[in-house]
């Protein structure tokens, strides 16, 4: 057997350990000694791949530390790879990962495998929906990717996996006519100390404006709660040829830099004569709020603002729709959000196509109109029976 030259690789068996023992030169460092890299496994080729694959980090010039873990790599993605990502993107990762890494975070970074990969986001499937073990996957490849263009890395193993079926997840619901318009005159209404104990009473206007807003003009609860004054037209211009009517310029969210979610997110929007009256009564009740609030006031032009004129958080928005939910008697399981499903199902079960719907909400495209919102969609297109039975439906012997 041909023996092993200077500086070659090492491969032996460790009885103690009872697997195979790989170690690779990595020359030498100030004080002379000799950096090696050492491997295992439980058979001597799975020892020559690992070897194999340091020396292919070496080429690509990847100096992956030993003690550098999955976890260490999450931790450094999130502090220093999200630029211009919000607060809450950066929450919403964290929290989504944190089961994996309970599994897999003392890992190190360099012996991660896909199947390590595969069978945590398995374990999670079990707990969690789909749409969680998806953004739990999509958190890893970048983190991972994120090590990559710092040379700690040479292969991005999650990029490798797809990601399991994991639960289902609460699906999405929307008001019946009935329902909504329950919810339309709750809002009108006060709420009171009495009706809720412990919290401050606030005029209807706003919840009611809101409201409307988001159920009449299919608003994303995010930029209406971005919606600055100077962006509303509540007067139009009549006497223009062609007339302009009352509007809201859908600019702004509360997302990272203002930007609305997607380019074709950015529209104007005709206002119904009811979000006019809605959004009148509350500039109004907001005067009343700004002389109240005195030296406290704080002035950002927003249309939906706390009693100082500061912007609102989304967990007291849910607090307060859910509050006039009850009062309407629909239940207080329901979120902000679906009050743009709501608007689709409306507006669809009037006829209107899918490419006129996707244009009022702003998506990109009707794909993400008909997948997202398919189960609001009128199951059964009617259009062609319709435009038929007008043109032959008085032929009653036709084809005999």
């Amino acid at each position: 057997m041909a023996r092993r030259g200077w500086g070659d690789d090492a491969i032996y068996w460790v009885a103690r350990r009872k697997r195979y023992v790989g170690a690779a030169s990595l020359g030498y460092g100030p004080d002379g000694r000799r950096i090696r890299r050492v491997v295992s496994g439980t058979t001597k080729q799975e020892v020559k791949d690992k070897l194999k694959a340091v020396h292919e980090e070496l080429a690509r010039s990847v100096r992956a530390p030993r003690d550098y873990t999955l976890g260490l790599a999450v931790q450094d993605w999130l502090s220093d790879g999200m630029d211009g990502r919000s607060t809450q993107t950066v929450a919403k990762y964290r929290n989504v990962l944190k089961p994996v890494l309970h599994d897999l975070g003392d890992k190190v970074l360099a012996e991660l495998s896909a199947a390590d990969v595969r069978a945590a986001l398995a374990r999670l499937a079990r707990t969690h929906s789909t749409e969680t073990v998806s953004i739990a996957r999509l958190g890893l490849e970048r983190a991972i990717r994120h090590a990559e263009a710092n040379d700690l890395i040479a292969r991005n193993v999650a990029a490798l996996v797809d990601a399991p079926k994991g639960r289902d997840g609460r699906p999405s619901k929307a008001l019946a006519l009935e329902q909504a318009a329950a919810l339309l005159r709750a809002s009108r209404q006060p709420r009171t100390t009495q009706e809720f104990p412990g919290r401050p009473p606030r005029p209807p206007s706003l919840m009611h404006a809101y409201i409307v807003l988001c159920l009449l003009v299919g608003v994303r609860t995010e930029e209406a709660r971005a919606l600055r004054w100077d962006h509303v037209d509540l007067d139009g211009r009549p006497d223009a040829d062609p007339a302009v009517p009352p509007s809201v310029a859908v600019w702004r969210s509360v997302r990272a830099h203002g930007d609305t979610k997607t380019g074709r997110s950015r529209r104007t929007l005709g206002l119904p004569r009811v979000a006019v009256d809605a959004l009148r009564d509350h500039r109004e009740s907001q005067r009343h709020d700004r002389a109240a609030a005195g030296d406290l006031w704080q002035e950002h032009g927003l249309v939906f603002a706390t009693q100082i004129g500061t912007p609102l958080d989304a967990g007291n928005v849910r607090r307060m729709f859910k509050d006039v939910c009850r009062a309407a008697g629909i239940g207080g399981e329901w979120t902000p959000r679906e009050l743009r499903t709501s608007f689709v199902s409306l507006m669809s079960q009037r006829g209107i196509s899918s490419e006129e719907i996707a244009r009022l909400v702003g998506h990109s495209s009707t794909r993400v109109t008909e997948t997202v919102y398919r189960r609001e969609l009128r199951p059964v297109i009617t259009t062609g029976a319709e435009v038929m039975d007008e043109l032959f439906g008085l032929e009653p012997d036709l084809g005999q």
